[in-house]
């Protein structure tokens, strides 16, 4: 059900778009569900006219309701208009800290329903939050691009809306619902639109998490969950860019097990690769390729990617099965690589297959699709190619980055636009 944004006589208008609601202490707001104090907002900012939608009804699920009541946000609050100084052509992949991140709460057996900006920066937690005792937390990857004509693009962001949902039910967790999701992240990149790289320089990326932040002792869900999303301007995630990384098969160390949380993406899944990473970076590799706990033969994912294999006309890829998360991105160049004419197989891939494959990449929000070079398999070196970018890596990068920065026509409904 739809209904009308209304504001009480209590609220004064402090600039296009924006009010101030004199009962609550001058707060800026566009909506009832999202206030930010005024004196949070710098000094020199525009004020850009904004569209309300109200929505509003609930869904049950074992860990509370999902309040779908949520506000399209279609351009974002008072922001800095100084233009960001930052060297666009070597970003790399590292934290920058930006002007806002939204946050929001709701109790165990309850659904959120207030979210708010506020300026990105440190947050209070208790030492016994359920998150620091027991990994009771998620997170989810995306990232937005800016086109030529200004727009801003977003790239499937409902599938990660629907993975945190179906990662929060393994965990014990109430999770924002689609709408709200979407929301949030709306308008935390719109609060910093001016972090977001000039077309062709690379991304802003988006971290959504969500998280027990109430305190509990005892091993229970705990009693209160925050979820709040931050973003950051990135260039490549591996340090070569688009150019062939070098992976080693782990062959002692497990990334996930049989009926675990491989298949979610929880906090602790990746602190559990670190290890391993950082033993096979010692050694000159650019990461680590795992294998089943069980058979010891097949192949799962990279610490942080999905795997691919191509051979002749056929991409093979380890399927979904609950030790492998699935990735968007894999998702999305399995149903690319279709449209170009591959064939693509969601099956088991053992080593063998690997090593004897024409081409490998791997695929992921922060790489995208990253060529492979090399595997090593108990010491055996095993290259692909000459040592440059296979055909199949750079035709399926291809496709799908002109798809994510509005270069192509989007004839997947992929792609939703902020401006």
């Amino acid at each position: 059900m739809e209904t009308a944004a209304a504001f009480s006589n209590d609220a004064t208008i402090a600039g296009r778009g924006l009010l101030r609601d004199t009962a609550n202490g001058g707060h800026l707001s566009r909506y009832p569900h999202l206030t930010v104090p005024s004196s949070f907002l710098p000094p020199n900012t525009k004020q850009l006219r904004n569209q309300l939608r109200f929505t509003s009804g609930n869904t049950p699920t074992s860990h509370g309701t999902v309040n779908a009541r949520a506000v399209e946000l279609d351009s974002p609050l008072s922001v800095p208009s100084e233009t960001v100084d930052l060297d666009w052509d070597n970003l790399g992949f590292g934290l920058v800290h930006t002007d806002y991140m939204y946050t929001m709460k709701c109790s165990l057996g309850e659904g959120f329903t207030k979210g708010e900006l506020a300026p990105f920066g440190n947050i209070e937690i208790n030492p016994s939050a359920g998150v620091l005792n027991y990994g009771q937390g998620l997170f989810e990857g995306l990232k937005a691009y800016r086109k030529e004509d200004g727009n801003v693009l977003l790239f499937r962001p409902e599938e990660n809306a629907k993975r945190m949902i179906a990662g929060a039910e393994r965990m014990c967790m109430p999770s924002p619902s689609v709408d709200q999701f979407m929301q949030a992240v709306k308008a935390t990149v719109l609060a910093n639109e001016r972090w977001i790289p000039p077309p062709g320089k690379g991304s802003l990326y988006i971290r959504p998490l969500l998280m027990g932040s109430g305190s509990v002792l005892g091993l229970a869900p705990a009693p209160e969950y925050t979820f709040l999303v931050y973003v950051s301007p990135v260039g490549n995630y591996f340090k070569e860019g688009l150019a062939p990384i070098n992976l080693v098969v782990e062959t002692e160390m497990h990334r996930a097990t049989p009926g675990g949380t491989g298949g979610v993406k929880t906090i602790g899944n990746y602190a559990a690769v670190l290890k391993a990473q950082g033993a096979a970076k010692a050694k000159g590799y650019s990461d680590v390729l795992y294998l089943d706990s069980t058979h010891k033969k097949y192949l799962e994912e990279v610490s942080s990617c999905n795997i691919f294999v191509v051979k002749g006309n056929t991409i093979s890829t380890p399927d979904i099965k609950g030790t492998i998360l699935p990735g968007i991105t894999r998702k999305s160049i399995i149903d690319v690589a279709r449209d170009q004419g591959f064939e693509v197989f969601e099956k088991p891939v053992t080593v063998d297959e690997l090593l004897d494959a024409d081409e490998v990449f791997c695929t992921g929000t922060a790489v995208v699709v990253s060529p492979v070079g090399s595997i090593t398999y108990l010491g055996k070196r095993v290259t692909y190619g000459s040592n440059g970018v296979g055909p199949v890596s750079q035709q399926l990068y291809s496709g799908l980055t002109r798809l994510q920065m509005g270069l192509a026509d989007d004839k997947m409904g992929w792609i939703v636009e902020l401006k």
